[in-house]
């Protein structure tokens, strides 16, 4: 059941974050440029790529890893393999050795690059969000309007 759900997601990920790169670029095509609705734009691209690169790392997780006939049944020293270990947050994957050494198979870099782009979509939605509301209280915009 959640593994389609994790698809869709995916899925969705990918388009919102392709559909939102159109609208930027027709948005830098067509100035002057509101910067609230470019801070929301850009905020709806992080977001989706976020949700898109946790998801892969989901799936990289939940299948085993990206090759899961890499967890060898001895390492270099000669221990045997101990057991896998998969948790989903932080995404990890990971062999482990009667040793105690460990080889990893989902990279840290995944967590790091969902992590920076959900901040950087959670700092431009509060961007956006003010900026909205210091267009629609400026002083100057009512008295254009009144004229």
């Amino acid at each position: 059941m959640l593994v389609p759900l994790m698809g869709m997601l995916l899925l969705f990920g990918v388009a919102t974050a392709g559909a939102g790169v159109v609208i930027a670029v027709l948005l830098l095509k067509n100035p002057p440029l509101p910067l609230s609705r470019t801070s929301a734009v850009l905020a709806l691209i992080f977001s989706s790529s976020a949700a898109a690169v946790y998801c892969y790392g989901w799936f990289s997780v939940t299948m085993g890893g990206p090759f899961p006939e890499l967890c060898e049944d001895r390492n270099a020293s000669g221990a045997a393999l101990a057991s896998m270990k998969q948790e989903y947050w932080p995404l990890r994957s990971a062999c482990v050795y009667s040793d105690g050494r460990t080889v990893e198979y989902v990279p840290m870099s995944i967590n790091v690059l969902v992590c920076v782009l959900a901040g950087l979509a959670v700092v431009l939605t509060g961007a956006a969000a003010f900026l909205r509301r210091r267009v629609r209280q400026s002083p100057e915009r009512t008295a254009v309007h009144l004229t």
